[in-house]
């Protein structure tokens, strides 16, 4: 069970784990939408600070613990990476995972080969305490920035969200919605399976109507 957070109505301070391409997008887009940003590393906050300004303008380089302390933590490791990550230091809190498992392309990993449960419950087992949110996943880096549009914009871009906890969710639907585009419940963490690489949700961009759709066919049962 993870542990009870007390959100703000708005959050406000974004903290990215990871300074990767994913990750550095993140932090741009949530930059540009008026959030403070945080970003952390497995190396130092001075050994990264250079790195950050570049790459982030306006994002502070910090530790880990101290990125875990803001009101939405965005987990863009790679994702053979992900018990590198404290537990501790994000129990309570409010987790974006924003990871793919492609083995295809990354190689496969054990904790995922063989597996019922998706890449995303997975995780949150790891992170028991916290509240994870599988999005962002199924939007390429630089898409991220280019896509963005406006609340009410004809044919806005959504994006899929997925967690087995709805008020975490609910912030990270503000938190979508601010940075450009609709945010679409698509159930528990493990409706996550139809936005993973290799779906039609993943592959394609679409509306809030268009991805309801999809997501709603997905649920029917399959005729005999």
């Amino acid at each position: 069970m993870s542990a009870p957070q007390n959100h703000p109505a708005e959050p406000r301070t974004i903290g990215v784990l990871g300074a990767g391409r994913v990750g550095t997008a993140v932090g741009r887009q949530a930059l540009k939408a008026g959030y403070d940003v945080l970003v952390a590393t497995s190396q130092p906050a001075d050994d990264i600070a250079l790195m950050v300004q570049i790459m982030t303008p306006g994002a502070i380089a910090v530790t880990a613990a101290e990125a875990a302390g803001s009101d939405i933590v965005v987990v863009a490791v790679p994702l053979h990476k992900y018990r590198t990550l404290n537990p501790e230091l994000l129990a309570g809190k409010t987790v974006i995972d924003a990871m793919n498992y492609w083995a295809p392309v990354d190689g496969e990993i054990d904790d995922f080969e063989n597996e019922d449960r998706t890449s995303s419950e997975i995780v949150q087992a790891y992170l028991a305490r916290s509240n994870v949110v599988k999005t962002l996943n199924h939007i390429g880096y630089h898409d991220l920035e280019v896509d963005g549009q406006e609340p009410g914009s004809e044919r806005r871009r959504a994006l899929a969200l997925a967690g087995d906890h709805q008020d975490a969710k609910e912030l990270v639907s503000r938190f979508i919605n601010r940075i450009g585009y609709d945010a679409v419940d698509a159930g528990p963490l493990a409706a996550g399976r139809s936005f993973q690489p290799g779906t039609e949700i993943f592959n394609g961009s679409h509306t809030a109507d268009q991805l309801r759709s999809i997501l709603a066919a997905l649920r029917e049962p399959a005729r005999a």
